[in-house]
């Protein structure tokens, strides 16, 4: 191949230039958003093994009790003794700060011990902590009595390789053997896990890859878009090099190579931005955390592997196009005639349906497990959906226009609808990247709304308050220290009242029995007002977590002599200084089971932080689709105005006012557009659903919150954005002298 030849057809003229550097810019953006999801997608599996350990629940601490035929032989539950490779580890699920959730673990071993946490090495002694650097510095700017007070002496801080990520609140205190087997929470544990989902991985796995997916379909469509930049105006080049004697396996072969250069470039470029970018998107929170900017690196060689696929890639299929075009020496093809679409493009949508519908029913429906199969039919029934909207759409949209064409009264409409006629395929293509977008938001927004916030019941009579905590007293604390403990709560600044709750003394501790037993004059402390007749009265124990008023009873007792405190609840002003110190107070009291509980924390224990998390990156991905397809869809408006420029030039030397020209243009992208926007978001929440019902069927998809249509509408207003920025190329590329036919 004769290197003038090539540069002739490469750069042979000053417009070239800028489609040369439209192709490498469009390569290079979507290159880059590339390797950043890539990077992202890696660097949540590292967060989620470097914090597996906190997943391990060890094993019982305590010895089933023995039976016989006899139940009456039956003996006590004998504790497990510690040995040299085992420790008694307790987690504590419920250890709040402010609105944040710290993940405690208190530990307990002999001096002798071989257990190693991960990223502290031996248990702390008893007194004294580690705790993750960002937990570290809130302790170390927040008041003792709020927050240190609850961990003991500062003894280190857990190394990075322990933490998900910069933003973790983790803490690892020292206790005795006799404080952990006291709580009768604690495990015994030799080793900790690198399972991070325990069983739900799988589960877990498919989320992520859908997500993945439903994310790098648009960019890949970003890709396809800008390689195809100023495709008629190769044709025509093309067709006078075939007019000079270039064979078409030359001609081919310069496509490749002029739509390589420029990728390759672009490619480059997108890897160092890539690079450049990588701290600023390891600063987006997801879950709360950050990551590491470490976590988004995907190693020389995946960039490398990356480069070489999108050269390749866009070579061969400039080549492919070029082939399929049979340019001919005379020019012949300079208008393309596509290939009418059958209603045989719906078989891959239908076929995904199917796929996702089979999965959902064999767990739920046939109760048939086949892990090696149902997840397989989820992913792959989600890419064939994905694909299937892009195939379906130019039939789609033929439809459409064909009654838009009967319907039209204007010139803009008819040259429009028979535009679309004409070339269906192409038309579609440029809102290709918008409706995936749309359908990536809708399956999104579908998954966001399975999350029931969970807020605390309103202040009224009959409910615990929101700004009050109870914990649970452990058994073998005498009245007197319970009312010690509950005098010294109260003196502190914010709380305004410390009651004790009391059971049975056969029936102490956590399981108290079905109500709690209190003096009538602390009633008033925990928001009730009918309070009966009586100096003690009663109440349901699902008063401390019931969403529904509950009332007080006279109690049978006549007084709290013969029974045990089981429960204490400190009232506070409603401050978070308050609420924290109150915390602190009944945490570090000695006498409590487990950690301090206001209603408030319920959102933070609820089982659906994890799809909380989802959903921030689902809210993420919804900007990155709309993103890219509000730039995929610049560019392929002015790409169709580059190439049309000679029609659209005889059009205004007829005498066709520009603004006509414009509305031709505009409803070239409404009507597609419109077409399939009401199929993406159908096909999105039902998509969403089936997800939903295979992960777990107590979920349910409810109606999607505002930022859902607050997406909507950014997409229309982005692509009413894209067109508008056209408008200038349609008067500057169809002036007198693009209608000259070389």
């Amino acid at each position: 191949m004769n290197s003038g030849l090539l540069k002739l057809a490469v750069v042979g003229s000053r417009s070239s230039y800028g489609r040369l550097a439209g192709i490498a810019g469009g390569v290079a953006v979507g290159v880059c958003l590339l390797l950043l999801l890539w990077g992202g997608a890696n660097g949540l599996s590292a967060r989620d093994d470097r914090g597996a350990w906190l997943r391990e629940t060890g094993r019982p601490s305590v010895a089933a009790p023995l039976t016989t035929d006899d139940p009456s032989a039956s003996g006590p539950a004998t504790p497990v003794p510690l040995t040299a490779d085992t420790a008694l580890m307790e987690a504590n699920p419920v250890e709040v700060f402010r609105d944040q959730l710290i993940n405690r673990r208190d530990f307990a071993s002999l001096g002798s011990t071989t257990v190693k946490i991960p990223g502290i090495g031996s248990p702390p002694a008893p007194g004294q902590y580690y705790a993750s650097p960002a937990l570290q510095r809130l302790i170390e700017s927040t008041p003792r009595d709020e927050l240190g007070d609850r961990f003991g002496q500062f003894a280190g801080t857990i190394d990075d390789a322990a933490l998900p990520g910069p933003d973790s609140l983790i803490v690892v205190t020292g206790a005795t053997e006799a404080e952990l087997r006291q709580s009768g929470r604690a495990s015994l544990v030799s080793d900790f896990t690198t399972n991070p989902y325990g069983g739900s991985a799988a589960a877990y796995s498919t989320v992520l890859s859908i997500g993945a997916i439903a994310v790098f379909f648009p960019v890949l469509l970003l890709i396809s878009i800008v390689t195809g930049l100023g495709a008629a105006q190769r044709r025509e080049r093309f067709a006078t090099l075939r007019l000079i004697g270039a064979s078409p396996q030359v001609v081919s072969r310069i496509a490749a190579v002029e739509t390589a250069v420029p990728s390759l470039v672009g490619a480059v470029m997108g890897v160092v931005l890539a690079v450049a970018l990588r701290p600023a998107a390891a600063q987006i929170p997801v879950n709360g955390i950050r990551m590491f900017a470490a976590d988004l690196t995907i190693g020389w060689a995946a960039a490398a592997a990356v480069i070489a696929v999108v050269v390749a890639a866009s070579a061969l299929v400039a080549a492919h196009r070029t082939a399929r075009a049979g340019i001919g020496p005379l020019g012949v093809t300079r208008a393309m005639h596509e290939r009418t679409p059958t209603m045989w493009r719906s078989v891959p949508l239908l076929a995904g349906l199917a796929s996702m519908i089979t999965a959902v029913l064999m767990i739920r429906v046939m109760e048939v497990r086949l892990p090696w199969l149902e997840f397989p039919l989820l992913i792959l029934g989600f890419l064939l959906i994905i694909v299937g909207i892009v195939v379906i759409g130019p039939w789609l949209t033929r439809l459409v226009s064909g009654v838009g064409l009967r319907q039209a009264r204007s010139a803009a409409g008819v040259i429009a609808a028979s535009r679309i006629q004409r070339a269906p395929v192409a038309t579609f293509r440029s809102v290709s990247g918008l409706v995936i977008a749309v359908f990536v938001v809708s399956v999104f927004a579908g998954g966001s709304s399975i999350i029931e916030s969970t807020e605390a019941p309103p202040a009224r009579p009959g409910l615990l308050q929101p700004t009050s905590l109870y914990a649970t007293v452990g058994t073998g604390h005498t009245p007197g220290q319970v009312a010690e403990a509950a005098r010294q709560a109260k003196e502190l600044p914010g709380i305004r009242s410390a009651t004790v709750g009391y059971g049975p003394a056969v029936l102490s501790g956590p399981d108290s029995g079905p109500e709690i037993y209190l003096r009538a004059a602390d009633a008033p402390g925990l928001g009730f007002e009918d309070i009966p007749a009586a100096q003690i009265v009663a109440v349901d124990t699902s008063f401390l977590w019931t969403a529904q008023p509950l009332a007080l009873n006279p109690a049978p007792a006549a007084n709290l002599g013969r029974m045990v405190p089981i429960v204490m609840v400190l009232g506070t002003d409603g401050t978070p200084e308050a609420m924290d110190r109150a915390r602190t107070a009944l945490n570090r009291s000695g006498i409590t089971a487990i950690p301090a509980t206001s209603p408030l924390d319920l959102r933070l224990q609820s089982s659906t932080r994890l799809i909380q998390g989802l959903a921030v990156l689902a809210y993420l991905g919804m900007f990155v689709a709309i993103a890219i397809a509000g730039l995929s869809l610049a560019v392929a408006t002015a790409s169709a105005v580059l190439d049309r420029k000679r029609v659209l030039g005889l059009m205004r030397l007829m005498g066709m006012p520009v603004s006509v020209l414009r509305r031709i243009i505009t409803r070239e992208a409404a009507v597609p557009l419109l077409t399939v926007l009401l199929l993406s978001v159908g096909l999105g929440f039902l998509v969403a659903w089936l997800m939903v019902t295979f992960i777990d069927d107590t979920y349910r998809v409810t109606w999607p919150a505002p930022g859902y249509f607050m997406a909507l509408g950014l997409s229309l207003l982005l692509a009413l954005g894209a067109v508008t920025a056209t408008f200038s190329l349609v008067r500057g590329n169809t002036a007198m002298t693009a209608t000259r036919f070389e």
